[in-house]
């Protein structure tokens, strides 16, 4: 899994609603968030303007595998943006996030010291100072491997370097990432 697929679940368990879980409610959604306009819908599912109509309408009821993928998930980015916001405002400035991770952990570290990658599983609460940077890189469309380096830097300063009580030039490397998990 993905760090940017882990935080988007994460974000996901703060809605107060479950997703629309039908075809036809899914579509009702969508054109609702574009001002009824079925001929938007068509083009940002890549089918025709009947085709949304006839969703709408629940004529028909079951679409194709890709289709219903890409459906659930242009319904799931606009999902509840007010919720998702205050969800983000509030671990980024008091709550922090939650991280559980099973990954290979590898160090860079002062000559005399062991640096030998192993895999690890930590289970840690990251700061607020340190939710707001990996939410906010997520936020601008970082890469996965850069949000996956602001975890790495986030992990090495409150676990690692016990935020700055002991190993001090430390830089830790995060690969091969078995699991991830966020929680708000």
């Amino acid at each position: 899994m993905t760090i940017d697929a882990a935080l988007t679940i994460a974000l996901a368990g703060a809605f107060t609603r479950p997703v629309p879980k039908s075809a036809g409610a899914q579509v009702r959604y969508l054109v609702k968030q574009h001002k009824g306009s079925t001929k938007a819908v068509a083009v940002l599912l890549g089918v025709s303007q009947r085709t949304v109509e006839r969703y709408v309408k629940d004529q028909i009821k079951r679409p194709r595998t890709e289709l219903a993928e890409r459906m659930a998930a242009e319904v799931r980015r606009r999902w509840q943006p007010q919720i998702r916001a205050k969800a983000r405002k509030t671990a980024a400035t008091t709550a922090g996030l939650m991280v559980d991770v099973r990954a290979r952990f590898g160090f860079t570290a002062a000559p005399g010291t062991t640096d030998d990658a192993r895999m690890r599983h930590l289970t840690l609460a990251l700061p607020p100072h340190h939710a707001a940077r990996l939410l906010d890189a997520r936020a601008a469309g970082a890469s996965d491997r850069e949000l996956q380096q602001a975890t790495a830097d986030a992990l090495g300063e409150v676990y690692f370097r016990d935020g700055g009580h002991r190993a001090h030039d430390l830089l830790v490397e995060l690969t091969d990432i078995e699991q991830i998990a966020f929680e708000l």
